[in-house]
């Protein structure tokens, strides 16, 4: 582990995160250096994280549980979607008139919406469906996201193959 994220035990007292102007939480170093051991395996000992990181196991127990309060991580099992069942995965793309928000919380509704966002460019909202066969993604896409009101278009772009996903964020 690089020297830059190991802290001294001063750290224990001193704030692991404080918000920034807009309202997010500034992280330190050491705050990341738990995230990074924590994405590596998610189910790494404290214990563990303490010693890589310079903390005692109990410094590390209320870091990650602020970490967690504050919303900066979760710490969730991730499946790989053909192996329990969902054999049909697409990224959606879909034009709004009207209300951008509406149709987006209407799509994070939905169980087979695993991901959707805002954009500014081709479409308004992106949105990631997982779905069990092509049958069913038809259905949604066809009877569930285009039958919402404000809906103008969709452009859907079927998942050949994954070839990588990752949830490294914020420790590069």
């Amino acid at each position: 582990m690089h020297s830059e994220v190991v802290a001294s035990r001063s750290a224990d007292q001193r704030d692991s995160s404080r918000e920034s102007r807009n309202g997010t939480p500034q992280l330190d170093a050491v705050s990341l250096a738990i995230i990074q051991q924590l994405q590596e395996d998610g189910r790494r000992p404290y214990a563990a994280i303490g010693k890589a990181v310079g903390l005692s196991e109990a410094a590390v127990r209320q870091r990650v549980q602020k970490l967690l309060d504050q919303g900066v991580m979760q710490i969730v099992a991730v499946t790989d979607p053909l192996t329990v069942g969902f054999r049909r995965q697409a990224m959606v793309g879909i034009n709004v008139m009207g209300d951008v928000e509406a149709i987006a919380d209407a799509l994070t509704d939905m169980s087979e919406v695993e991901y959707v966002v805002m954009t500014a460019g081709s479409f308004d909202i992106l949105a990631e469906i997982v779905c069990e066969d092509d049958d069913h993604l038809l259905d949604v896409i066809n009877k569930r996201i285009r039958s919402l009101p404000g809906v103008r278009s969709t452009e859907s772009f079927v998942y050949l193959k994954l070839k990588k996903q990752t949830y490294m964020w914020g420790t590069r």
